[in-house]
């Protein structure tokens, strides 16, 4: 294996004036989204009709609704026409005068045909035109289906040629005509919804731990102009309008009255760590009127900055509402070009509270945590496992500041609480080791935790704990439970979180998510994200998650480069792509999938304990690499304007989703080593797939595991085979038998 030396250029690209600088914008699409997308595409059997499509039958909630959003409650719909319940309706497209289906050979059309007679010897033509039949054509675009009387008529024309002197009718001719009015059938199913632990009808608004600023518990909802798959409602416009929606189950509220004080609250925030709504956008809050069949509007805000969450009670006074059947809706108005006009809602509480005795008693008593804990690394979300096993001293690289973010929804203070945070393998407990974290909400035992407040605290690991070094394997993947009791009365369902703390070949800042979309911008402008690694080594090359924003620059060039240090900024260049041979953006649509900028031939560069990595871009737009506003390490950013001669620091918060990849014991996932030989050898086919792999073994098969490049299990199979047909197009890798060897495989 060779290793690359360092390639200069000396090259002016920049002609007239060039904008310069730094900038961030929206994103266009929604990658966790996108990759579900992907998996539930509709197959019917008939395209164009309601065939095999399912109509839904909601159930009823009772009081009290309750969502914080800490988990997701959206109703799923996948039946099966087998599943018990189901029932069908099967409609035809014809139907005779007495709606009784006609034939499935059925053929017509609706322009008027003949039998044309040809008498060659008296030279005449004679039409006489086929008998007209009414039939009942229905749309089976919708259901239920519209059927209008319409004639029709034989698709086909006869030319019989007679001879006047004998009457000889010659051999007709038949001319056939492509039928517009055939016979076709499309069935509807029907099935009942009886799950009471999801409690809205529709998935337009997007359920996430990200995208908000301190919100009241883990989980919101988020609102912005992409559909339930990612994708903007109308991409490349400027249109405004209503775009999700968020509809509760029907409720029965037969049960109370005004008089029993009903109250509907939730919290709301504009923006979060997203795109700022404008003045004009707004969310909405409309009440359903069963008995009426009305939506009726009953609150409203306008988009705005940055603010925190606002906590809004209604009392439900309207005796329209204390129905079987009552619902409500969120909905937003805002572009329907992309992420944009962000608007989230938390804590959506609807009860009855007899013998209210003041505003305060409206508020909903929890304690929770805001967000789940990121990483118990001191500067990173994920390393190398050979790094890691390879320091001296292991709690050396273990936080001093693990972050606790929680919410205090009491209307007045409470007492510091304790909680533990623990750290299981393969689902084990790792053991006493891990430590209990007292005071989690506070820092000091005598404080006492604010109503209505966000407090966080820093809890100090070093010497608590490390993640055991002699575990074998080439990565290694922990799970994080965190949980924190909480006051009386409350919520438990957000009192724990679960973290996965991840070490494979690379180094990473961010949590996998983009919020938004960076850049620098300007002609030959410089980006490099600085990375201090636990010890010199050899980088393969760059992962980049690159995401699509308002201006598509697919198309536009950058060199991948890597930079030595100087004094805490990018110095020597240790690698430069070709002039020649340039790269571009390209977009991996799913979240926390990145795609791999590898250096030629396999090759290899050295870079010591600090070295930056980025590129050179030649043209001058943002080339939108995704932007992690939940973890700032944005002092790890630096950008040039001036072909390298200085560097800026990024002024925008966040992470910069660029991570080198290192030459580990992984290299087998990359292809750029020669598999190690082994007793039992192994061959994949057909590779790339469409949808089936299959796997053969010189030797006994005990099982094959089908792995993301992120190292994440989708699929284990003790038969030699694995269906990849759902599975978005890409690269995956498939261990066998246990082996630590990974094997590539492409879905294409």
């Amino acid at each position: 294996m060779k290793y690359l030396s360092t390639i200069t250029f000396v090259f002016s690209f920049c002609i007239g004036f060039c904008q310069l600088g730094e900038e961030v914008g929206p994103l266009t699409g929604n990658p966790a989204l996108q990759s579900k997308a992907k998996l539930t595409d509709l197959q019917k059997a008939n395209p164009g009709t309601f065939d095999s499509t399912f109509i839904y039958t909601s159930d009823t909630l009772d009081l009290p609704f309750f969502d914080d959003f800490s988990s997701s409650h959206f109703q799923e719909y996948s039946s099966s026409f087998t599943d018990p319940g189901v029932t069908f309706d099967k409609k035809y497209q014809l139907l005779d005068l007495n709606d009784t289906p006609l034939s499935n050979d059925s053929l017509y059309v609706e322009i008027e045909t003949y039998r044309r007679v040809v008498d060659l010897e008296l030279l005449t033509v004679v039409d006489y035109p086929f008998a007209v039949q009414q039939v009942k054509l229905g749309d089976l675009s919708s259901y239920p289906v519209v059927y209008a009387t319409t004639n029709v008529y034989p698709p086909f024309y006869i030319t019989d040629t007679l001879l006047a002197t004998n009457g000889t009718d010659l051999s007709p001719d038949t001319t056939w005509l492509t039928p517009t009015v055939v016979q076709d059938s499309a069935t509807q199913f029907f099935s009942p919804i009886n799950d009471l632990s999801s409690y809205w009808l529709d998935d337009d608004a997007f359920h996430n731990y990200t995208m908000a600023v301190n919100p009241w518990s883990l989980g919101v909802v988020t609102f912005d102009g992409l559909d339930r798959f990612g994708y903007p409602y109308a991409l490349g416009t400027t249109l405004t309008n209503y775009a999700d929606y968020l509809t509760s189950k029907p409720i029965d509220m037969s049960s109370v009255s005004p008089s029993d004080s009903v109250y509907f609250s939730f919290m709301s925030q504009s923006k979060g760590f997203c795109d700022q709504p404008e003045s004009t956008d707004s969310l909405v809050l409309e009440f359903y009127a069963h008995d009426q069949g009305q939506w009726n509007y009953m609150w409203s805000i306008s988009g705005s900055a940055l603010d925190t969450f606002r906590l809004t009670h209604i009392p439900i006074t309207n005796v329209d509402y204390f129905k079987d059947g009552f619902q409500f809706r969120f909905k937003n108005y805002g572009g329907l070009s992309g992420s944009l006009d962000h608007f989230h809602i938390d804590f959506v509480h609807l009860r009855s509270i007899p013998g209210i005795g003041g505003f305060s008693d409206t508020f909903l008593r929890d304690v929770a945590f805001s967000y789940p804990i990121t990483t118990l690394l001191s500067d990173y979300t994920a390393v190398p496992w050979d790094h890691y096993v390879n320091v001296s001293n292991h709690s050396t690289v273990i936080s001093d500041q693990v972050k606790v973010v929680m919410a205090n929804s009491f209307p007045g203070p409470i007492n510091s609480l304790d909680g533990t945070l623990e750290v299981y393998y393969g689902g084990v407990f790792e053991g006493t080791t891990v430590p209990l974290i007292s005071d989690l909400l506070c820092d000091d035992i005598s404080d006492n935790y604010q109503g209505l407040d966000i407090p966080y605290s820093n809890h100090d690991l070093q010497a608590l704990f490390a993640f055991d070094p002699s575990k074998t394997g080439v990565w290694q993947e922990f799970e994080i439970r965190s949980q924190a009791t909480g006051g009386t009365p409350n919520y438990a369902g957000n009192d724990s979180t679960i973290t996965r703390q991840r070490f494979e070949n690379y180094y990473s800042y961010d949590d996998g998510s983009a919020e938004l979309a960076y850049g620098p911008t300007g002609v030959q402008a410089r980006l490099a994200i600085q990375y201090v690694a636990y010890e010199a080594d050899s980088l393969l090359g760059v992962d980049i998650h690159f995401v699509p924003s308002v201006t598509d620059v697919s198309n536009n060039l950058f060199l991948l480069t890597v930079w030595g240090d100087n004094n805490g900024e990018p110095g020597e260049v240790l690698y430069e792509d070709n002039l020649f041979v340039p790269r571009t953006p390209e977009y991996e649509y799913a979240q926390n999938t990145f795609k791999s900028y590898m250096f030629p031939d396999d090759s290899l560069v050295p870079v010591d304990e600090i070295f930056y990595v980025g590129w050179r871009q030649l043209d001058p737009e943002r080339l939108n690499v995704g932007l992690d506003m939940n973890v700032p390490n944005n002092d790890h950013t630096f950008y040039s304007t001036d072909g390298g001669s200085s560097w800026n620091t990024s002024v925008f918060e966040g992470s910069v989703m660029i991570r080198p990849v290192f030459s580990t014991g992984m290299n087998s996932i990359l292809g750029v080593e020669s598999n190690p030989k082994k007793d039992v050898e192994v061959s994949i086919y057909p590779n790339p797939t469409k949808a089936s792999v299959h796997i053969a073994v010189d030797g006994t098969f005990t099982g094959v595991e089908l792995l993301t490049m992120q190292g994440q299990l989708l699929i284990r199979s003790e038969v030699p085979s694995i269906d990849m047909s759902a599975l978005p197009k890409g690269m995956y890798f498939l261990r066998v038998d246990g082996e630590p060897t990974l094997h590539k495989v492409l879905r294409d």
